[in-house]
């Protein structure tokens, strides 16, 4: 079964877009018709950039869970919402029906409201990736509760950080988590965080590991008691509040180019639709799909691909609590087999990791399920997208590279899974509704096919960020600012011959080599395809007469007995590729990358230790491995 706004063809899409374009209040209302609400908007759209201000589906009313749950548990209440899979492949994994989630949701919005909580309160959720982070995440949403999750690996100042600066008024967390071989001690890094957070009342902790942990008298409450009180009442029905369109639904914390991270705001109406829309068409989703996103929920890749774009279209979700290498690198792989997996959404730093371990994981597996694959987080160099190509998808599978940003909700640019060309390296074509320009440093527009500049979008789509939480200032002069009336999207791109669009990385990590602009993404394909690298990333550095070097950090498991010659040999391998102004200056190599959790290479760190700058990092509180940090600054060539 499909969708009724589902595009289908080429030539649909292509019919589509226009009509998003040249009327787009008319487009988004006809779209926002397959929604439920308590009230239907007065205004679709009201908007400026220059403040800027951003309405969708003014003067609407609806409750989004009422949309991910209740009128699924009316149609299809037997029909599974939620996979869960363990970390340890030796445990049994977990599924929920739209009906048993719709009831433990309902469940756990009463045990926030007994504890004081009320709409329009900040929740802070630190929690591993566990069926009732999914729970948790959706009783804030049905009460109203504006909740602000926080990956489970960060540090205890990170949390403070994020909690000081949204005032959250409770925290659900649990006491550990598994990740891989390792045990992470949630509810101590919570106090921790604590003891600089007077805002805080109430602590929800859910059994999960075991170990054993402090409870504060009065603040801090077990999960699994505070439920049993739910389960002693009459009635375990939770109305869903009933929320304005632009009432706030999550705040999600992004780290900026100065040392605090911001909190992008996203709301009820606009997101929802954003979402959904994105998820229905991207992966071209049939009912009874299983679609498998492989982030985590501390990211808005989980927030919208995890759970309200699936749930919001009535699809079944899975969800991994695990890595893709533990306890070894056929893990993905025999989650996809286990569960027949039709659909496989992961980062490129994932395949890249997964390739190094050659396609001895991969065999005896059936991978016959998938149907569609994706990619998130960055743009896929050649080489790895020919060998999720090959050695995944079987050479049968559409690959949808996505390309969009916490601020953007939803995917922004894609091919849609069969419908729309695939192009390797390229995100191909703009959603309907988004309207993509490329202009110059000085803002003019660069028209035509077969030109670059820095990607714009010159009209709102539903899933826009509103402000930054408690700081519109830094929203406007963040993505409003650069270019007049234009959000600004902080990257590079060219646009081929047919129009497709390719991400060249972060427009700061536009390199200028004597003149040359070289995209730190092409730069970075060009020596993954050295036999031996698994992964690079690329800085610019000052340099005396070209006026930026280009330096390498390299990941290298290949065999080089001579350090130097095998340098030599990745500059010539770059040569060839780009040609030799593209030649690397300085190559480091290195044992892992300063990244995110969603596989973001942090780029602004790397170029302060090429800049020999290492004592003013800035943020690094959203790296996965910040060790990997002192290895880097030690080794500085």
């Amino acid at each position: 079964m499909s969708y009724p706004y589902q595009i289908k063809s080429l030539e649909e899409y292509r019919k589509i877009y226009n009509q998003s374009i040249e009327h787009p209040t008319k487009f988004w209302s006809e779209i926002g018709e397959h929604f439920k609400w308590h009230k239907q908007w007065d205004e679709v759209l009201h908007w400026n950039f220059k403040e800027p201000k951003v309405e969708w589906f003014k003067g609407a009313r609806l409750n989004i869970t009422e949309n991910c749950l209740d009128r699924w548990v009316e149609t299809q209440p037997d029909i599974p919402a939620i996979i869960w899979e363990p970390n340890d492949p030796t445990k049994s994994s977990i599924t929920l029906t739209y009906k048993e989630l719709h009831f433990k949701v309902c469940q756990f919005a009463n045990v926030l409201k007994n504890n004081g909580a009320k709409k329009g309160d900040r929740i802070c959720i630190y929690m591993p990736m566990v069926p009732e982070l999914v729970i948790a995440v959706l009783a804030c949403a049905r009460i109203g509760a504006i909740h602000s999750v926080v990956f489970g690996g960060f540090s205890a100042q990170s949390i403070s950080d994020r909690i000081q600066d949204a005032q959250c008024s409770m925290v659900i967390t649990a006491d550990g988590a598994f990740r891989g071989n390792k045990t992470i001690p949630l509810k101590s890094i919570i106090d921790e965080a604590l003891l600089t957070c007077p805002s805080i009342e109430k602590v929800l902790v859910l059994t999960h590991t075991g170990v054993p942990v402090s409870m504060i008298n009065e603040r801090d409450l077990w999960w699994e008691d505070e439920i049993k009180k739910i389960e002693s009442q009459e009635n375990w029905y939770c109305p869903a509040e009933s929320m304005d369109a632009e009432d706030m639904l999550f705040i999600l914390y992004t780290s900026g180019s100065t040392g605090k991270p911001k909190g992008v705001v996203h709301t009820c109406a606009g997101y929802m639709v954003w979402a959904n829309y994105t998820f229905v068409n991207v992966f071209q989703y049939k009912k009874g799909q299983v679609h498998f996103c492989t982030a985590d929920i501390g990211w808005i890749t989980g927030h919208s691909y995890i759970i309200y774009g699936p749930l919001s279209a009535g699809a079944t979700t899975l969800m991994f609590e695990g890595i893709p290498t533990w306890p070894d690198a056929g893990r993905f792989w025999e989650i996809v087999e286990k569960h027949s997996v039709n659909i496989l959404y992961t980062a490129p730093t994932a395949i890249r990791s997964l390739m190094s371990f050659g396609i001895e994981p991969i065999m005896g597996k059936n991978l016959s399920s998938i149907d569609v694959l994706g990619t998130v987080g960055e743009p896929i160099n050649e080489e790895a997208w020919h060998w999720y190509n090959e050695n995944i998808g079987n050479k049968k599978c559409p690959i949808v590279d996505t390309w969009w940003q916490t601020e953007t909700g939803g995917v922004l640019i894609s091919n849609l899974a069969g419908i729309t060309e695939s192009k390797p390296g390229f995100a191909t074509l703009p959603l309907p509704g988004i309207q993509p320009v490329l202009v110059d440093e000085s803002g003019k527009e660069i028209k035509g096919n077969e030109v670059s500049g820095n990607l714009c979008i010159k009209y709102p789509w539903p899933g826009i960020l509103r402000t930054t939480y408690g700081d519109h200032e830094r929203c406007r002069i963040n993505y409003f600012s650069a270019y007049p009336d234009l959000y600004f999207t902080g990257d590079g791109c060219l646009r081929d011959e047919n129009g497709n669009y390719r991400i060249t990385g972060r427009v700061d990590d536009v390199l200028n080599i004597s003149g040359h602009r070289i995209g730190t993404a092409e730069l970075e394909n060009a020596i993954n395809m050295h036999t031996g690298v698994v992964e690079s990333a690329i800085v610019g550095y000052p340099h005396d007469i070209k006026g930026q070097g280009i330096y390498a950090y390299v990941i290298f498991n290949g065999m080089h007995t001579d350090e130097e010659h095998t340098k030599q040999d990745i500059c010539q391998t770059v040569a060839k590729i780009i040609g030799a102004i593209a030649k690397p200056d300085k190559i480091q190599f290195v044992t892992g990358l300063p990244k995110t959790r969603s596989g973001k290479i942090m780029r602004r760190i790397l170029r302060k230790i090429a800049e020999g700058d290492i004592n003013n990092l800035g943020d690094t509180s959203t790296l996965l491995d910040p060790l990997i940090v002192e290895e880097i600054k030690s080794n500085r060539q």
